[in-house]
């Protein structure tokens, strides 16, 4: 029992004790120049031997490299500058340790959960971060999880103190999770079936939802409602009319250029797909497809009705039996040439997000250009999550989230990333995979 406690211990103290001297970067103070590199500028454009310059964590300048006065130069020669990548649906800070329940904070329970917000939940401190800033991940959509609405996610940029220092946009989507309409599926060679019937369930389940909102638009409409409600209060912001607000002067109807929230809808299947998606319409909310294996096959239905989609995990199998063994790979090509707005995501759990710049690398050996990959994981990316105005690309006045590498990004044999930068800060790159790399290269002599 005593040399159990030991353990015990050790591994703890090895948890807790592990990255103590990786802190986040301080607000930057000089104007830096990144010079004699390649430039992808994330919206498919590329300036060889190029510079970059930004100041107070804004980009002021991208051109061809020419002298410039009073500022910090790194000579970046044969290397390679990307805009900082962001990962467009993940658990990151809400999930340290799959098999230690004390480290889970991504579900809560009950069917409507409008009101859960993830963001206030996120560990700015989670061991798992520095592994995808490492690999040029700098900003994440940090998901919840559980019921069929399940609170709303928030972006947030990957070198902070705590949660507060860490938004980027906070509350930016409310997530619907699809009732299953399909009896039968294919998942990792197993067909799974159930004895009910999964239409008639689902559709009481989407029922629900439907007469959720319409109660949500009629309390919207009440000036000094009697209480307030913390679930209609979370899903304002889907809708594009928005009725007086409660104790405010303001009165009337104002019509919103957009709403200030996406409506995440997780769906697989072309039926769960449109069923999703006329449900939007039906509220006039923005639509965003996550996981839509089957996109591809609908392309033109989701273009017609600009509709956006996050490709969850394309290193998998297909969702259908009789699917393409190898469809999840070509699928951001499809969507692609149909015009359709796409995002790139991984959420294995075994990488915990940090393959996805060789996710767009996949795409990028299935149809699609090495520009056209580095979009779906930066620009496209940002278009979907509402924050294409502060990132995405390296523009002039867009915020200095910078990756340097000194090979191709999306590619696993020579991409190494040694230099990020966000919002001008210049981060760590170390992490507890990389310690316990030196660590055991030490103990063991090898050089």
């Amino acid at each position: 029992m005593k040399h159990i406690l030991t353990s015990i211990l050790s591994i703890v103290t090895l948890y807790v004790f592990s990255q103590e001297t990786v802190y986040p970067a301080k607000a930057q103070t000089e104007t830096i120049a990144l010079t004699n590199a390649t430039i992808h500028i994330g919206n498919g454009n590329v300036i060889e031997n190029g510079m970059i310059v930004f100041s107070k964590g804004k980009i002021i300048e991208v051109r061809g490299t020419a002298p410039i006065a009073d500022v910090k130069i790194i000579d970046c020669k044969g290397k390679h500058i990307y805009p900082g990548l962001i990962t467009p649906h993940t658990d990151l800070g809400l999930n340290e340790i799959n098999s230690t329940r004390a480290m889970l904070d991504i579900r809560e329970l009950g069917e409507n959960n409008a009101n859960i917000r993830s963001v206030i939940a996120y560990n700015s401190d989670s061991k798992v971060i520095g592994t995808l800033r490492s690999n040029g991940i700098l900003l994440a959509n940090i998901v919840p999880q559980g019921g069929i609405i399940s609170g709303s996610s928030s972006v947030m940029q990957l070198d902070a103190w705590n949660w507060e220092d860490g938004i980027y946009k906070a509350d930016a989507g409310i997530h619907f999770r699809m009732p299953n309409l399909t009896p039968r599926r294919f998942f990792a060679g197993f067909a799974f079936s159930t004895t009910t019937n999964p239409l008639t369930a689902a559709f009481e389940k989407i029922e629900k939802i439907r007469q959720f909102f319409k109660e949500a638009k009629a309390y919207y409409a009440l000036e000094k409602p009697e209480q307030t409600n913390l679930k209609f209060e979370a899903v304002r912001g889907l809708f594009t009319e928005i009725t007086a607000y409660p104790n405010t002067n303001w009165k009337g109807i104002k019509k919103a250029l957009r709403p200030q929230q996406n409506f995440y809808i997780h769906a697989e299947t072309v039926k769960e797909i449109q069923i999703g998606v006329e449900l939007a319409k039906e509220f006039e909310f923005v639509p965003v497809i996550v996981g839509g294996t089957d996109s591809w096959m609908i392309a033109s239905y989701l273009k017609d009705n600009n509709v956006s989609v996050i490709l969850n995990q394309m290193h998998s199998l297909p969702v259908m039996q009789d699917d393409d063994i190898d469809q999840p790979y070509k699928t951001p090509y499809l969507l692609q040439q149909a015009g359709v707005l796409f995002a790139i995501g991984d959420i294995d759990a075994n990488s915990k997000g940090r393959n996805l710049l060789f996710n767009a690398g996949t795409a990028a050996a299935y149809g699609l250009s090495k520009e056209q990959a580095l979009q779906a994981i930066t620009s496209n990316t940002a278009k979907i999550l509402g924050i294409d105005n502060r990132t995405g690309t390296l523009e002039k006045g867009k915020d200095a989230n910078i990756v340097v590498s000194d090979g191709d990004l999306l590619d696993i044999k020579s991409s190494n990333v040694i230099n990020a930068f966000i919002q001008g800060r210049a981060v760590s790159l170390d992490n507890k995979q990389k310690q316990l790399y030196e660590r055991y290269k030490y103990k063991y002599g090898i050089k």
